[in-house]
């Protein structure tokens, strides 16, 4: 039998679209209501989909719910990140995995690709920051499909963080996402942005 395939996509519409982009917002405060674990479980398992460079996939995450696991993180965060990443339902810290290359007989198992990186340090850093935050901008859209909001930030001290929650070294913070259902009473006006020409040339 054979296989037909579509070649055509449509757009995914306007309401998905505001979702994600148009009307999604970054968020720093929360509403008092629990993000189920199965939410974020999907949006992980969304976010594993985007592109990554030789499907290396180095991208790590310590989802920190309790209050416990929060009051960890409290010494590495700038005194204006603090209250509002303490009082989030849930903080996401994403890392990114600089042994990611030992997973590639696995993840990209038609060709040797763990040899292209073994013995690279520098080669191996790019890679894994390079593709940790593409897969880190996947997870922010994933938790916006799933009906979540996310405060995405830097604002911590990324050596204390590694100490505390990634002390064997491989693995190396990178940024913190603010996790729960936004309190849109407490957004201020969306910031600019620039415009196509700003940005862009068409060649």
């Amino acid at each position: 039998m054979t296989e037909v395939r579509n070649d055509s996509r449509a757009a995914i519409g306007v309401a998905a679209t505001a979702q994600l982009f148009g009307e999604a917002r970054t968020h720093s405060a929360f509403l008092a209501k629990p993000v189920p674990d199965a939410l974020l479980v999907e949006a992980l398992d969304l976010a594993k989909m985007g592109p990554t460079a030789v499907n290396s996939q180095p991208m790590r995450v310590l989802f920190l719910r309790s209050a416990e696991a929060k009051e960890r993180l409290g010494p590495a965060l700038s005194p204006g990140n603090l209250a509002k990443t303490l009082a989030a339902p849930v903080v996401a810290i994403v890392a990114y995995d600089t042994e990611f290359y030992e997973h590639l007989p696995f993840l990209f198992p038609h060709a040797d690709a763990k040899a292209w990186f073994v013995g690279r340090d520098a080669h191996i850093e790019r890679t894994a920051f390079q593709n940790g935050s593409l897969q880190a901008a996947y997870l922010i859209l994933a938790l916006r499909a799933v009906g979540l909001d996310a405060g995405p930030m830097a604002g911590f001290d990324n050596a204390k963080v590694d100490a505390e929650f990634f002390p064997g070294g491989k693995v190396k913070s990178n940024i913190l996402i603010n996790i729960g259902y936004g309190d849109d009473a407490k957004l201020f006006p969306r910031n600019p942005r620039l415009t196509f020409d700003q940005m862009a040339k068409v060649l």
